[in-house]
């Protein structure tokens, strides 16, 4: 994993509009067996060759979530990181994801609320510079005052 900035808490108190992070991560066949096995979702779309290959994808994929989970580390541990809470998310998936492409997640501060700790982060996930996720988040940044 490839990340732009090392990982820890910028308290909301720090963060300004337009500050972004990123981090790139290389999708292996192994990072889509333990997401099945954690959650559960054994879709024969992201484990089976041949059964994937017949599909509209023409071969296998990543599970959605599992790109999705890359926006999560970047929120998790560097914007705002450690100790943020996730409020909400929404997810739009623009293009499949498949073993081996290396994704690049993002987020950027769109809009900050001090007072209540809220900050929105618009998210997107790109590969081989094709967005294939799109999205936004809400959560409550750590702040100074709590720690």
């Amino acid at each position: 994993m490839l990340d732009n900035f090392p990982r820890g808490t910028i308290c909301v108190e720090d963060l300004e509009m337009g500050m972004t992070r990123h981090l790139r991560k290389e999708i292996t066949d192994a990072d889509i067996e333990m997401f099945a096995e954690v959650s559960t979702d054994r879709n024969p779309v992201h484990l089976d060759d041949d059964y994937a290959r017949d599909t509209i994808f023409g071969g296998r994929i990543a599970h959605g979530m599992l790109t999705a989970g890359l926006v999560s580390a970047v929120i998790g541990e560097q914007l705002p990181g450690h100790g943020t809470v996730y409020m909400g998310q929404s997810l739009k998936f623009l293009a499949p994801v498949r073993p081996g492409d290396v994704v690049t997640a993002e987020v950027e501060v769109t809009s900050i609320d001090y007072t209540k700790r809220r900050v929105t982060l618009d998210c997107r996930c790109i590969v081989a510079g094709r967005k294939v996720l799109s999205g936004e988040a809400l959560v409550l940044a750590p702040s100074r005052k709590f720690d």
